[in-house]
């Protein structure tokens, strides 16, 4: 049974069928009440039904006569953030969302999805995995099982937790397997596209061969990545900032086992530091990014994110940074493969 099945009752169903529905959803029990073409009326919950009855309301009154004709509800692809914090403070669990018609079209139940961040999102999946060989002679490295399920799922169903429904994988070397394990995402409520190069495109290139982007925010990300990355505080951080483009990092901590004289043009030692510790940040492979920016890549030619990158700072655009304070991890290498198998363990992804 869909989400939306299992929390939605008929208008013309009796007070009878609404209990029997209402306890077997408990505890999270609401339903929405609707027209035969899934508009939405009222909602409707057990403290609804008891209130009715006391007001001498019976089994034989029409369910829109216990309902609340006033739902919370949220406008399909109109996300507000701020909102959905304020109805989480507020305690409210399950919200329907509409479309234009007022129609039913996807229920927001916080248990199963922590937000509805509103971008579509690209997983760059094509690599050979020459590194894990041979591992990947006959898998493609993001099918490679950290644990119970293959290194993407967990990127695709992280994705999926935080309301991203849009997601396109860029396939290569042996694509068919992905598309076979993954299909068109239904069975995950997921919306899942492919898009094949016919010549290497560089780590960006293939977003063009993108037919369609429904929003216009893009998350773009390696597929071989083990990360507990708040996708949410990401985008937050990506929209306060009025970036047209955010760059996951990763620190990197070089320490020095002796004094470092730092010294100016004459040579004249100015300062000293024992044994100082320098930390650097890195590129971890995911970023949002506006889609007005895909007009600066090239078509069909081979280019790299961070020829991207380097056109925004030419530019004088807004590229920005954001320090990872999670889990990270690049599976690039059998003692990489070798270290998730064990941190999967230990970690929540």
């Amino acid at each position: 049974m869909s989400i939306v099945n299992k929390h939605i009752v008929y208008r013309e169903q009796t007070v009878r069928e609404a209990l029997i529905k209402l306890d077997k959803i408990a505890p999270s029990s609401i339903l929405f009440v609707v027209d035969d073409d899934n508009t939405l009326l009222g909602s409707l919950t057990d403290g609804d039904l008891r209130r009715g009855f006391i007001r001498g309301l019976g089994f034989e009154n029409s369910l829109l006569e216990f309902t609340q004709s006033k739902p919370v509800y949220i406008r399909e692809n109109e996300y507000d953030l701020r909102k959905l914090e304020e109805f989480k403070r507020d305690l409210l669990k399950i919200i329907p969302i509409v479309n234009n018609n007022h129609q039913i079209v996807d229920i927001l139940d916080f248990s199963l999805r922590t937000t509805l961040i509103p971008a579509d999102a690209v997983l760059m999946a094509g690599g050979e995995g020459k590194r894990l060989r041979p591992l990947t002679d006959n898998t493609p490295k993001p099918l490679l099982r950290v644990g119970d399920k293959p290194i993407i799922e967990y990127n695709i169903d992280r994705l999926k937790q935080v309301g991203i429904q849009n997601i396109n994988l860029s396939i290569n070397y042996l694509g068919d397997q992905l598309v076979s394990y993954f299909g068109d995402g239904s069975d995950k409520n997921l919306n899942i596209k492919y898009v094949k190069e016919s010549k290497p495109l560089g780590t960006i290139g293939s977003i063009l061969l993108v037919e369609n982007f429904m929003h216009e925010d893009i998350i773009v990300m390696n597929s071989d990545l083990l990360t507990n990355i708040d996708f949410n505080d990401f985008f937050k951080t990506y929209k306060e900032s009025k970036a047209d483009m955010i760059v996951a990092a990763t620190s990197y901590n070089v320490d020095v086992p002796y004094a470092v004289l730092e010294v100016n043009e004459k040579n004249c030692v100015k300062s000293l530091k024992e044994k100082p510790r320098y930390t650097y940040y890195s590129n971890a492979g995911i970023y949002i990014l506006k889609k007005n920016l895909l007009s600066m890549i090239p078509n069909d030619t081979f280019f790299d994110i961070t020829d991207l990158m380097d056109r925004l700072i030419e530019m004088n655009l807004n590229l920005i940074t954001y320090p990872l304070n999670g889990y990270w991890l690049d599976i690039g290498k059998h003692e990489d493969f070798r270290k998730a198998q064990e941190d999967i363990r230990h970690i929540k992804l």
